[in-house]
């Protein structure tokens, strides 16, 4: 035995002997190492080189010893009835992974042909994946955490030897092509965290060897497919916020070696608990948000390897076995000890698990330090103490209350980063930061982070949310890469979706703060963040993702705050007995206005009104003639019936719009009066914001944030010249934001508002062309309860619902119908009033109902935008507008349905068009009957007249065609 060792080693010395008196001769071909010198230069690997006669040194000597952190570069080995040494594969080390290099991939590789595994992860690499790798034999590619962007190439499909594919973290969009389904020997593919959409073809159905299949954060569309039968090898099965839509199919039933199952943050009809009996292996099973109903089965319980388990935000029933909530137990149970239901008693049910709590005192505000320690922080009005709760931290689900009737709950693990005792709270990463103290830590949590106070006096409150990314990177590294996407409630109510910190920061480390209102009607203020699956899971490396907060801040709008322990009735009798802030805003403007109008010379009546508050910050007129240059001609960027619009800086360097009243306004009192009341109290990152205004002497001013790119109207009809080139991708973000700041005004807000008045003059475009709703000087409040009202009517010819222009009829779904109209604005670039197809149309809506009928979208189409328009978006704004804009209201959905459609979250229903006759269809009569009227002055004075109702920067210069206004009231 031991002979024929050392006889063995004898022959392997030998071997190496002559390999290596032989080296000058086998070396690696000239064409592999210029290849490989390419494919580093394109890379932005400029301090790497490859000398092809070392290469069998690296093998023989080097790679026994190379550990993950070493320097090495390219491997070789030889090929059987070969005489050369070739490029193999390049190894899995700090040379190609977390470099952060910032070239592009090279379509070189193919040049490579004994190449079986590349992994370029972590990288900065941008550009495309080149379809040339189609032409390889590569058994491994990831590119896992780079800046890929544009689809994935059908010629992968080619490569029938690969066994693994991964594309997680990149921008790559489109859909997964069928040619995929040819990779008979892929075992693992990875999609997560891109932005692919459609569904998932069938073809993938023969991919009968995989085993690990992810596809979380993405915008599928769809059913998940029965297909994931046939993956009968799956051990691995992610579909996390992909966009597919539920139920989960029965014949998950037949993947008997899942041991990681997560599905979850999906739409679709209420299905029981998925038949999981036969995964008897399964160690980790989420399934959270996935309308889950009924009971958990026995069988779950008894699943001896089970170590996690999520069932959260389903509507399951029946208990819990006492063996899981003992210690020792082998699941890993997370419970969420904020408030799960509704027991009658509301402190009762915002701390759930504990004994009954009688409030010593009631307060009127809270200031949290989220993860820090205690700390006075100097704010406008003194010095305020922010409490901090730091010495909390530990396992997936702590509850914390402090002795000032105030806590958090947080529950979830952050999955992958084999770390089951987690940290609950982080610090900066840079000690040097010149951030303020509140904002130099922050709480974090995996799943569900929710901040409470139980004992608050009744009334209105200004919630201000302070933020500042700590964990990613501000550089060109693969550190930057993150995207920390979570949602936030507000007393229950969604106020912010998929919002992304660094995004509304506007970089890493940037402080913010968001603002919000709340209604406290039971003493409970409750702030819930909230992650849904969105986002990266693996920068700067795993587990970091979920909400994230420096601190909370809350103040009361009313003055009077309790004493001695006990409620004390508030000062304004119309909180006390439940009034809205709007209107309480609009008595307390409208007693000013009478007051400054009566009595503008008494200065003893002055003092009297020196404590009133509003909701929003009084300029005096003063501050506003300097801003403006005494309101210059200059500075004058609009012109509507209120009055003129003019640009104005504040001594603080602050930009802003000024709108004056005209004295000629015939209804500028009630639209002033009307702005104030609604703006100030809504907060939406797509409704434009009030600053504040001036009420002194005879004059009225709303002082608005200056919207750099003017309106939609001057950019999609303006004069040549002075219009704006909108490519697709901006017309598609506009449109989208449009429909959320409606879908805020008609759903998520406190108070539900009827705009009354969208179309493209009241869509301001800041500096991004992020679109910004404004006007709201003809909004009216809407009663849930109500399926209408009827009101005078007062709006814009060619935008308002038929039943609301003939009858009166008012309700949520006129603002749907006129987003309909313009969604068809914003796509095709006409004008719905003054373009006119044929003469048998009368207006661009009429036309679309009639390319609907056919399907023939593409006429519609702006011929601007020529081929680099998205037909596939375009083709559902279209369909989406149609459906807005039907007669009926009960046909038209909701704007949180119609952000789903246009997002891709949910179907557009296919409802055709009804055959449309312009001189009896309801909906173009208002149209008819104005331009009839128009025509019959024209021809008596040869001249016409408008009614202006204008938004904050409409120009003079536009085509009045198209803000036509009528008021009946």
């Amino acid at each position: 035995m031991e002979l024929t060792k050392l006889s063995s080693l004898l022959s392997f010395l030998s071997l190496t002997l002559l390999m290596l008196l032989t080296s000058t001769e086998s070396v690696v071909p000239q064409q592999e190492v210029e290849a490989v010198d390419s494919i580093l230069t394109t890379m932005g690997a400029t301090n790497w080189s490859f000398n092809g006669v070392t290469c069998m040194l690296d093998v023989i000597f080097e790679a026994p010893r190379l550990s993950q952190e070493a320097n090495a570069s390219v491997g070789c080995d030889y090929v059987a009835n070969d005489s050369d040494w070739h490029v193999v594969r390049m190894y899995k080390l700090f040379t190609m992974k977390f470099q952060s290099l910032a070239g592009v991939l090279s379509p070189e590789l193919m040049k490579l042909p004994y190449l079986y595994s590349i992994d370029f992860a972590y990288n900065y690499l941008n550009g495309t994946i080149p379809p040339e790798w189609g032409l390889t034999k590569l058994q491994e590619i990831s590119v896992l955490g780079n800046r890929l962007t544009g689809k994935i190439p059908p010629e992968l499909g080619n490569i029938t030897t690969l066994t693994k594919l991964d594309l997680e973290a990149n921008q790559l969009s489109g859909t997964v092509p069928s040619e995929l389904g040819r990779l008979f020997n892929l075992k693992s593919l990875i999609m997560s965290s891109n932005q692919f959409t459609g569904t998932l073809p069938a073809a993938l159905a023969e991919l009968r060897n995989l085993t690990n299949f992810r596809i979380n954060d993405n915008n599928f569309s769809g059913s998940i497919p029965d297909f994931i039968q046939n993956w009968r090898q799956l051990t691995r099965l992610e579909m996390v916020a992909s966009g597919l839509e539920g139920p989960i199919p029965s014949n998950i039933s037949l993947l008997k070696d899942l041991t990681d199952l997560r599905v979850a943050d999906i739409t679709g009809p209420a299905q029981g608990f998925p038949p999981l009996d036969n995964a008897t292996g399964l160690i980790r099973l989420v399934l959270r948000n996935c309308n889950i109903s009924g009971e958990i089965p026995a069988y779950v319980w008894q699943i001896r390897e089970l170590e996690m388990l999520f069932l959260t935000g389903n509507m399951l029933s029946g208990d819990i076995p006492d063996s899981l909530l003992i210690n020792g137990a082998s699941v890993n149970t997370y419970v969420n000890l904020f408030r799960s239901s509704s027991t009658g008693n509301t402190v009762k049910d915002i701390l759930a698990c504990t004994e009954d709590v009688i409030c010593p005192r009631y307060g009127c505000s809270l200031h949290v330090n989220s993860g820090g320690n205690d700390l006075m922080v100097r704010e406008s009005n003194g010095d305020v103490l922010y409490e901090g709760d730091a010495n909390v931290e530990g396992s997936a689900s702590r509850l914390y209350i402090s002795d000032r009737i105030w806590g958090f709950s947080s529950t979830g693990d952050f999955m992958d980063d084999n770390i089951f005792q987690n940290t609950r709270y982080i610090a900066t990463l840079d000690n040097s930061t010149s951030l303020s103290s509140v904002y130099t830590t922050a709480r974090l949590s995996p799943l569900s982070l929710v901040y409470f106070s139980h004992c608050l006096e009744n009334g209105e409150y200004a919630v201000n949310l302070h933020f500042a990314e700590l964990q990613f990177s501000n550089d060109h590294t693969y550190r930057s890469l993150g995207r920390r996407i979570f949602d936030v409630y507000v007393q229950g109510h969604l106020v912010k979706k998929d919002f992304n910190i660094e995004d509304e920061a506007r970089g890493m480390g940037n402080p913010v703060v968001i603002p919000f209102n709340a209604s406290v009607t039971n003493n409970i203020l409750e702030i819930r963040f909230y992650w849904a699956g969105k986002g990266t899971t693996r920068f700067p490396r795993r587990g970091v993702y979920g909400p994230l907060v420096s601190a909370v801040s809350v103040n009361p709008y009313f003055k009077t705050c309790s004493a001695g322990g006990k409620k004390k009735k508030f000062a304004y009798v119309g909180i006390a007995i439940g009034a809205s802030c709007f209107a309480l805003l609009v008595l307390v403007v409208v007693v000013i206005i009478w007051w400054k109008c009566c009595f503008k010379h008494n200065k003893k009546k002055d003092k009297d009104f020196e404590g009133m508050e509003l909701k929003t910050i009084s300029f005096s007129l003063k501050q506003l003639k300097t801003a403006t240059g005494n309101f210059n001609g200059t500075n004058k960027i609009g012109e509507g019936g209120f009055g003129p619009v003019y640009k104005g800086t504040l001594s603080d360097g602050s930009v802003i719009a000024v709108k004056q009243l005209s004295s000629e306004s015939r209804q500028g009192n009630r639209e002033f009066l009307n702005e104030v009341g609604v703006i100030s109290c809504l907060q939406h990152p797509n409704l434009v914001k009030l600053h504040g205004c001036c009420i002194e002497g005879d004059q009225l001013m709303l002082v608005y944030e200056y919207m750099e790119n003017n309106n939609l109207s001057n950019a999609l009809f303006g004069l040549k010249n002075g219009r704006l080139m909108l490519d697709w991708p901006t017309r598609f973000k506009i449109c989208v934001g449009i429909a959320k700041g409606l879908a805020f005004l008609h759903e998520e807000s406190r108070l539900k508002i009827v705009h009354r008045d969208i179309k493209a003059t009241n869509v301001l475009l800041d500096k991004d062309l992020n679109p910004k709703i404004a006007d709201f000087g003809l909004a009216r409040l809407h009663d849930e309860g109500q399926t209408h009202v009827s009101t005078r009517v007062a709006g814009t010819i060619g935008y308002m619902a038929p039943e609301y222009a003939l009858w009166g009829f008012l309700s949520d779904k006129a603002d749907v119908y006129s987003f309909g109209v313009l969604a068809l604005e914003i796509v095709s670039g006409k004008n719905n009033t003054s373009y006119i197809a044929r003469d048998n149309y009368i207006c661009l809506l009429d036309w679309a109902c009639q390319l609907g009928r056919s399907k023939n979208y593409e006429e519609l189409f702006d011929e601007r935008l020529g081929s680099k328009i998205n037909k596939e978006e375009a083709e559902t704004m279209v369909k989406v507008a149609i459906l807005c804009t039907n007669g009926s209201p009960s046909i038209r959905p909701m704007m949180s349905e119609v952000v789903n459609m246009l997002e891709g979250r949910t179907y557009v229903p296919e409802i055709i068009p009804e055959a449309s006759d312009y001189t009896e269809d309801l909906r173009f009569k208002a149209i008819r009957d104005f331009r009839e009227d128009k025509f019959a002055q024209s021809s008596k004075t040869h001249d016409s007249t408008t009614i202006q109702t204008d938004p904050l920067f409409s120009m003079s210069s536009y085509d009045r065609s198209d803000i036509e206004t009528i008021d009946t009231r």
